[in-house]
């Protein structure tokens, strides 16, 4: 089974980008960062999303995120599914932080339980049957909609969202052109995917 190693985001200054996201959340190894211009405007097509596991932890992060520089997208607040809320990193990168229970039942923490990345994907078929044959095995499946893929020990979870359902779920237009600023490291493999994402083979690849 084919799985993620890491995530790499391109900034224009990895200094201030890792200060911010050691401060905001905390994130080290799973996260990378690397010095680019590539030119960007509007939406960049995926969200980074942190499930926790009660609504104190969702807002402790937040809070974080906010005071070292991040832009609120959706404010934390409570819904069918749980508890979260959406937030801009100063590099442009958006991040979701949420919890599927509605009350805590614990002291405030904050540990991270999972990464999911969702990539906005304009014909989920295709990307679908695309992933599937990279190697990648579904985890679960809603028609055209949403597609999430089993990661029993990869760092991050890949997941595929229909772009204007994400942008809509991040809170900001779909509109978007240039780079997506993000490279996809594990052992899939190196490509490129329909909607332009790229991936890398990383360093446990070529050791396996």
């Amino acid at each position: 089974m084919a799985n993620i190693d890491s995530i790499t985001l391109d900034v224009a200054d990895p200094t201030a980008a890792e200060r911010f996201y050691t401060a905001a959340f905390g994130l080290d190894k799973q996260l990378r960062l690397r010095a680019s211009e590539a030119p960007t405007t509007g939406f960049r097509g995926f969200t980074l999303s942190l499930t926790v596991a009660q609504p104190s932890t969702v807002n402790s992060l937040i809070d974080s995120a906010i005071e070292a520089g991040a832009t609120s997208l959706k404010p934390v607040t409570k819904s069918l599914w749980g508890y979260g809320g959406v937030v801009q990193a100063p590099d442009g990168t958006i991040w979701k932080v949420a919890t599927s229970a509605k009350k805590d039942t614990g002291p405030a923490t904050r540990q991270i339980g999972e990464i999911v990345l969702l990539l906005g994907v304009e014909d989920m078929t295709a990307s679908k049957r695309f992933y599937v044959g990279q190697g990648l095995a579904v985890g679960k499946s809603f028609g055209s909609k949403y597609v999430e893929f089993a990661a029993d020990s990869s760092s991050v979870k890949l997941a595929l969202y229909k772009r204007r359902a994400l942008a809509k779920d991040a809170g900001v237009s779909p509109d978007g052109t240039g780079s997506h600023r993000l490279m996809i490291g594990g052992d899939a493999g190196t490509f490129t995917d329909p909607d332009g994402f790229a991936w890398e083979a990383t360093a446990s690849a070529a050791a396996s």
